[in-house]
């Protein structure tokens, strides 16, 4: 499997350099160039096959000429002590759900996967590597989880004041763990530019391996990637129809990671999500991305902190504009369809939404005009656990779901006894300490 740049196709690197350098030094982020043709091995999976198994056998099949069959298998099974949940609401309509992970956040796959490959292919190669990640707290508390243990990475996540969360003492670096939580001074915007001046500095970064969790590195994505098939294979023998999912766009990653099964030939027929400001409907109602209108190459670079799939989506189509017509239906989704919509899944199916899965099942419901024939299913993807809408639902249909004990300890603030910082150079400094 190789990888390319948005910002220059004469690029051409393998899976383990995409990943260390996280972003090319054009400005613009990595996208396969070259995918395997999965046919024969889609068709051949089925409910019996375990999403590890389909996670091994994939990462095998994409990167086999980097590493063994066995140290891919490694990655997965070290990757993945959880899977999607998928279940049949009615004939036609299926749910995947994807907040059986560490922390009840559908990220935690392709965080755990991340950061299962590095330590694995570190411990052959040598070498350690520095996350460098903003985070409202939800990040901090996956990486965690994915971290304890592991001895190649480290993680540098940076809040606002008074906003870690999901730590335990044990992971901090200065107690001997993975973690080094820093409260910054300002807003998101700020933080964010700030993290944008420390990877600026290329010496500095390749100095100390600097990379991120988000999903800018194309392994997180490869994470999300898995779910695609392993929910096809689940429900493949429940129907003979045309496959769409429903899901909210979020920040675009599994609407990447689901494009991307399709070009290994998954049999995907399209992805009906709620409208963003960015990827919304023309006046004829066709899909359109409003960066396109500016030339890649006259924008500015890519900033590592922000995941960059927009850009990503938009060099997907680029050769096949016509093809986004059929394959991708925004909606866009009003409050009040979107709590009907959340009311009908908690009295149809007795299922508990958040804003999410109830704008996708909005949507979902808009567009029924795009189903090939009636009988044509539709997998219904909730990103993340309700408890973590509590308040939502409650609104809407006038009860909460029950939290987890591993979520309700995701969200436990905790106090880190660090001076909080006001600058890059200061970040930098911590960095530094890490050596």
């Amino acid at each position: 499997m190789k990888f390319t740049s948005t910002r220059n196709k004469n690029l051409s690197v393998g899976f383990s350099q995409a990943v260390k350098e996280c972003y090319p030094s054009d400005g613009g982020v990595f996208v396969p160039s070259s995918i395997e043709d999965m046919r024969r091995w889609i068709y051949y999976i089925n409910e019996n096959t375990s999403f590890t198994s389909i996670a091994g056998s994939l990462t095998s099949a994409l990167i086999k000429d980097e590493h063994s069959p066995i140290i891919c298998e490694k990655i997965a099974t070290d990757a993945f002590s959880f899977s999607p949940k998928i279940s049949q609401l009615e004939n036609n309509l299926f749910f995947m759900d994807l907040s059986g992970g560490f922390t009840g956040c559908h990220r935690d796959f392709g965080v755990s996967y991340l950061c299962s490959y590095l330590e694995t292919t570190l411990q052959l190669t040598g070498g350690n590597v520095i996350f460098l990640d903003y985070t409202h707290g939800n990040l901090g508390a996956t990486l965690a989880c994915a971290l304890r243990g592991k001895k190649h990475i480290k993680a540098v996540l940076v809040y606002e004041k008074n906003q870690v969360r999901g730590l335990e003492q044990n992971d901090f670096v200065w107690n001997g763990g993975n973690i080094y939580p820093v409260e910054m001074e300002g807003s998101e915007g700020n933080i964010k530019s700030a993290l944008s001046q420390v990877f600026a500095d290329k010496e500095f970064v390749n100095a100390f391996n600097l990379s991120v969790a988000n999903t800018t590195n194309v392994c997180r994505l490869l994470g999300q990637i898995f779910c695609f098939p392993y929910s096809f294979a689940q429900i493949k023998n429940k129907t003979n129809s045309d496959i769409y999912y429903a899901v909210d766009s979020g920040t675009y990653g599994l609407l990447m990671a689901g494009l991307y099964s399709w070009r290994f030939a998954l049999p995907v027929s399209g992805f009906i999500i709620p409208s963003t400001p960015s990827l919304t409907v023309d006046y004829s109602g066709n899909p359109i991305i409003l960066d396109s209108f500016v030339d890649m190459n006259k924008r500015g670079n890519s900033n590592p902190a922000v995941p960059a799939n927009l850009e990503r989506l938009e060099d997907f189509f680029s050769s096949y504009k016509m093809m986004m017509r059929s394959f991708v239906y925004p909606v866009q989704i009003d409050k009040e369809t979107q709590e009907k919509a959340s009311k009908e899944l908690y009295i149809k199916y007795g299922l508990f939404a958040d804003e999410k899965t109830s704008k996708a099942y909005a949507a979902l419901k808009e567009r029924r005009d795009v189903l090939s024939e009636d009988e044509s299913c539709v997998v219904l993807t909730a990103l993340d656990h309700p408890s973590l809408s509590s308040d939502y639902c409650r609104h809407v249909v006038g009860e909460e779901p029950l939290m987890p004990d591993n979520i309700k300890k995701a969200q436990l603030h905790v106090k880190t006894s660090k001076k909080v910082i006001t600058s890059a150079s200061e970040l930098k400094e911590i960095i530094k300490s890490l050596n």
